[in-house]
């Protein structure tokens, strides 16, 4: 088994060395950058916009009882939105970021800053495609993700099948840093609290528990995921932002110097030698832009796939989510989890094989005793569950587009088969060296990541198009709506939007 393990390393060292080379670091930006001028600054010019037009009327919305149900088999925006935020918020926004200054230096986190900014466009114009090119089954469900619109926007069935297989691993890939996280957080909890030795079962154990509720959430679709997404994200959230807050604030005299080492060690051309801060310019910026798009998924054509199945019948719209998405995950909970870490520790002081999840535990502790490790014990396993029940519907998707040309029989089939792998896995991923499934998800997103990009930048025009006849019509031009590719389909969404609006 050691020796199956080992190979696989190896094979997964030398993919992972070509995908997140600089030809896709500088595709990745690239993308970002031609689609920010396409569609004018769209996240600095349109940020008010988004927010008017997202997070705050539906917190509203969710005051509102009884609401009217759609005739669409669909999920609120906010329901839309709380899965997709639940895929990316996750272990990578606290362990993910801490390893990625432990391997990276503190450098690493100016580049996630670089590739959010730019990748809220990114974001945007994924969620615009998605639902634009995205269709709705006999049964009134609507599907769509990066595999919908190349394949039917960019016209390419071997690029659109690539992005799905590619999601069906990195689904996969994901789980499994999200469950070994969660065990080894609940190990180390484990051994905080006894004050000594535990057996690995722990981590074993917590594995089954995970891929029992998993399943239990999955069985119900996209409508129980969103719900319970909706519940869980909003609550870990606020509790995380409040306790990293006071973090910071305990250690406020070392912010200034935190601000100094982000921005001086992010352009580290030359390794200094010795201790966490001697890490050249190359190691920075792509151990800041993995971590960077591992977290806030902009890019991978991931998060699309939950925002496709809102019950919006304007792509823009859904399309601003996306930038408060990435904005929330990277610029408000990555940089909270950044400060608090590089103020409360002394960076040359640490070595760049310490362990992440023993780490993340230690900024806890140190900060606020055995009440922290409970807290974190307790946020990060839930940010990392509802990270792995949202895969589990971009992965079935991902799956249902493949064995899309079968009979529905067998379609379902196909389905039913990746739900029990997926859940299998779950529990085998909890006892998994630590390092090599942080590997092996970082080396499928990038596979994911590399068709979507392609398609964005050859679609960029279409995105600029859609866009403009949004805001075209919001200022009161008489011009006819872009809401999908299918006649029939922007029919139908043209009268409901007509009807609704009166």
């Amino acid at each position: 088994m050691q020796n199956v393990i080992e190979a696989i390393s190896k094979i997964n060292d030398f993919i992972n060395g070509l995908v997140w080379g600089w030809p896709v670091i500088i595709l990745i930006l690239g993308t970002g950058i031609l689609l920010t001028v396409k569609t004018g600054f769209l996240q600095v010019t349109h940020f008010k916009d988004s927010l008017n037009s997202t997070i705050i009327p539906a917190l509203k919305e969710l005051s509102i009882k009884n609401k009217k149900k759609d005739t669409l088999k669909s999920v609120s925006q906010f329901e839309a939105f709380s899965t997709a935020i639940s895929g990316t918020v996750g272990t990578g926004n606290i362990i993910g970021v801490i390893s990625a200054i432990l391997t990276g230096g503190p450098g690493a986190v100016f580049w996630m800053w670089i590739s959010a900014f730019f990748g809220m466009v990114t974001n945007y114009s994924e969620n615009v495609l998605g639902l634009y090119f995205r269709k709705k089954d006999d049964h009134g469900n609507l599907s769509g993700g990066s595999f919908y619109y190349i394949r039917y926007g960019l016209k390419n069935k071997v690029l659109a099948y690539c992005a799905a297989i590619f999601c069906v691993f990195a689904a996969i890939g994901m789980s499994g840093v999200q469950t070994n996280k969660i065990s080894n957080t609940v190990y180390s909890a484990a051994i905080s609290f006894s004050g000594g030795e535990v057996s690995d079962v722990v981590k074993l154990v917590t594995g089954i528990v995970i891929a029992v509720l998993t399943a239990l959430i999955i069985l119900g679709g996209i409508q129980r995921i969103g719900k319970v997404a909706s519940m869980l994200v909003p609550s870990m959230s606020l509790l995380f932002i409040v306790m990293s807050l006071f973090i910071i604030l305990k250690n406020i005299t070392h912010l200034p110097a935190a601000f100094v080492l982000i921005f001086s060690k992010a352009f580290n051309f030359k390794a200094a030698g010795g201790g966490i801060l001697g890490y050249t310019f190359s190691t920075i910026i792509k151990k800041g832009m993995a971590r960077g798009v591992f977290s806030n998924e902009a890019g991978l054509g991931s998060s699309v796939i939950a925002h496709s199945a809102s019950e919006t019948r304007e792509p823009v719209k859904q399309g601003l989510w996306g930038i408060f998405e990435v904005f929330f995950d990277t610029f408000v909970i990555c940089t909270l989890t950044s400060l608090s870490f590089i103020s409360s520790f002394d960076l040359t002081a640490l070595s760049a094989t310490a362990d992440d999840t023993a780490m993340s535990m230690s900024l806890f502790s140190e900060n606020f005793g055995k009440l922290g490790v409970g807290v974190f014990s307790l946020i990060l396993p839930l940010f990392a569950f509802t990270t792995v029940i949202a895969w589990s519907y971009y992965g079935e998707k991902a799956t249902e587009f493949c064995f899309s040309h079968l009979s529905e029989k067998h379609k379902n089939l196909s389905v039913t088969i990746f739900k029990i792998t997926y859940i299998v896995l779950i529990a085998f991923s909890a006892v998994i060296k630590s390092d090599l499934i942080w590997s092996i998800s970082d080396t499928f997103n990038g596979l994911m990541a590399i068709p979507n990009l392609i398609c964005l930048v050859a679609l960029s025009g279409t995105v600029a198009k859609i866009t403009k006849n949004y805001f075209n019509r919001k200022k009161g031009m008489d011009v006819e709506p872009m809401l999908s590719a299918y006649p029939d389909l922007n029919e139908e969404f043209k009268a409901h939007t007509s009807k609704k609006n009166r």
